[in-house]
């Protein structure tokens, strides 16, 4: 298991607000009532249910709102990836990055993430989950995939940001981040080549990262989680749903 190392939770949401919030009645989405219990406390005890974390953060748009919760409470900038550059003025690498919309994340997938990104060459580790074992835990369920010539993977909304250089990366994101939900659209952001790679998939998954490492600026690896659970959050009321049924569904 790696040694200590700081826990990022990004809990922004737009300035307009966000429509389960206020369907719900309060103010932020982070707070938002996942099988009776706010989704920011889940992750956050998941977070604590690992040794190898020893400092907690959490980029809301209202520090006041996490008194009480023993961790450091940092305001969100214009964007993700401007909250992640702001966090880090803050905050030393190495930093696991996750979302406070990732209700069924466990230390188990904490631990599994930090232990396989820790025996990769790399300066950013990305969790990503295979369609395969997604569908073993929810079969029929609709999630954004890229997909390469070894299969199609989802992200697991976990970062392992190892050194300064993986700054460069949160700066790439700043440029697409507005496409998450298009690939082929960031793809296009790598230059021609990979775009035709990718959508010819004529890349493995790691290929296409030791090609994009070049364009981002530091060495980008993933690590495939075998938890089909890891990449689903909650960003919609159908997520919301599926992460209650899983959760009751879960030993006591």
């Amino acid at each position: 298991m790696p040694g200590a190392m700081t826990a990022l939770v990004l809990a922004g949401q737009r300035p307009e607000g966000d429509p389960m919030a206020a369907a719900a009645g309060i103010e932020l989405k982070a707070f938002l009532p996942v099988a009776g219990r706010p989704m920011l406390e889940r992750v956050l005890e998941a977070l604590r249910g690992v040794p190898a974390i020893d400092r907690i953060a959490v980029s809301i748009p209202d520090p006041e709102a996490l008194a009480g919760h023993a961790v450091e409470p940092i305001a969100t900038e214009a964007s993700p990836s401007l909250s992640v550059l702001a966090a880090l003025q803050q905050l030393s690498p190495p930093v696991l990055v996750t979302t406070a919309d990732h209700a069924l994340l466990t230390p188990e997938i904490i631990e599994a993430f930090l232990a396989g990104s820790a025996a990769i060459e790399a300066d950013l580790v990305v969790g990503v989950v295979e369609r395969q074992q997604i569908e073993a835990v929810v079969p029929g369920t609709r999630r954004t995939y890229w997909r390469f010539r070894d299969g199609a993977y989802s992200g697991a909304n976990l970062f392992n940001l190892r050194n300064k250089q993986a700054l460069e990366a949160v700066a790439f994101w700043r440029r697409v981040e507005r496409e998450r939900k298009r690939p082929w659209r960031i793809a296009g952001a790598f230059g021609p080549g990979l775009l035709l790679g990718y959508l010819l998939r004529r890349f493995t998954l790691a290929e296409a990262l030791r090609r994009a490492s070049a364009i981002v600026g530091c060495r980008v690896a993933a690590f495939v989680l075998t938890f089909g659970e890891a990449a689903i959050d909650v960003d919609k009321p159908a997520d919301l749903a599926l992460v209650e049924q899983l959760l009751k569904a879960r030993p006591a």
